[in-house]
């Protein structure tokens, strides 16, 4: 498990810039992080995770140009964006090509009070052979706490940025376990679908493949990006709508999607089992696994 130590560059850093003289390899049990990273101490950072099949880390784009989102939510300084992308290449060639893979890549605010970002990359070579992608997964439904207009009413919460923070989330996910379920799917105060802890929702009503709309103060989802272009080219409708809570019950099959588990179809929710539709969700991951964006 490599980790890549990065000079964070300025966003408008010289052409002429050697970009591989500012990535540095070490091993995993090499000492990297100063305790005082800001990243470390208060969350206050931002990151990606890309999912890696063959060697070749998948929607590089999407991913960071929502790095550069999140940071810039944060007020951090703008990633470089020449720099980002041959760091993931760098990372993406030491993982094995038998197997997937996984990328996390992390921007913080560094060590307080010198004004110097940290910049990092681990890459993980997957042990899972995903069943669930076959087997599905059953979730909850969990109240995120807020309502559907806090990007527009309260957007000091960062709703929309990756942050670092994910204690919230991870005790979601706990909470999930303890009611016999996989995952969750968060939901608005005023009742509306948002997002998984690590995953975006995505439904087929009919001939429709439907997500919750990003403006609720919910992440734009890369794979999910993908999932749509498959979609389309399927000869399927694609819409981001604001979806009722209820509809979750009337849809005709349900994904969670990430980078790295890619979709894993809902079997469940709140313990109502859910119809799987397999050969869709077959050809789904099939699509995904074929990025070569």
């Amino acid at each position: 498990m490599p980790i890549l130590m990065i000079d964070v560059l300025p966003a408008r850093a010289p052409e002429s810039v050697d970009l591989d003289a500012t990535i540095h390899r070490f091993d995993s049990a090499a000492p990297t992080l100063d305790v005082r990273d800001l990243g470390a101490s208060r969350g206050d950072g931002v990151f990606e995770t890309l999912g890696v099949v063959g060697g070749h880390p998948q929607a590089v784009d999407a991913h960071v140009a929502r790095l550069v989102n999140s940071a810039a939510l944060l007020e951090l300084p703008e990633p470089n964006v020449a720099q980002w992308r041959r760091a993931i290449e760098v990372a993406a060639a030491s993982l094995p090509t038998d197997r997937q893979g996984g990328i996390k890549v992390v921007l913080t605010r560094g060590v307080e009070g010198t004004n110097t970002p940290t910049g990092w990359i681990v890459a993980t070579a997957s042990s899972s052979d995903f069943a669930e992608r076959e087997t599905g997964v059953r979730v909850v439904t969990l109240d995120r706490g807020y309502a559907s207009d806090v990007a527009a009413r309260a957007p000091w919460l960062l709703p929309g940025a990756k942050t670092l923070s994910y204690a919230v989330n991870m005790a979601a996910l706990r909470e999930a376990h303890r009611r016999g379920a996989d995952d969750v799917i968060f939901v608005s105060s005023d009742g509306f679908v948002m997002e998984a802890p690590t995953a975006t929702v995505i439904l087929r009503f009919g001939d429709s493949i439907v997500t919750p709309r990003t403006d609720i103060g919910i992440l734009p989802g890369t794979s999910q990006l993908s999932v749509f272009a498959f979609a389309q080219a399927r000869g399927l409708r694609t819409q981001e709508a604001l979806v009722p809570v209820a509809d979750l019950g009337s849809a005709d099959a349900a994904w969670l999607v990430s980078s790295v588990r890619l979709a894993a179809p809902i079997t469940a929710i709140d313990d109502v089992p859910k119809p799987i539709d397999l050969q869709l969700t077959r050809e789904m991951n099939a699509a995904l696994l074929a990025r070569e964006d």
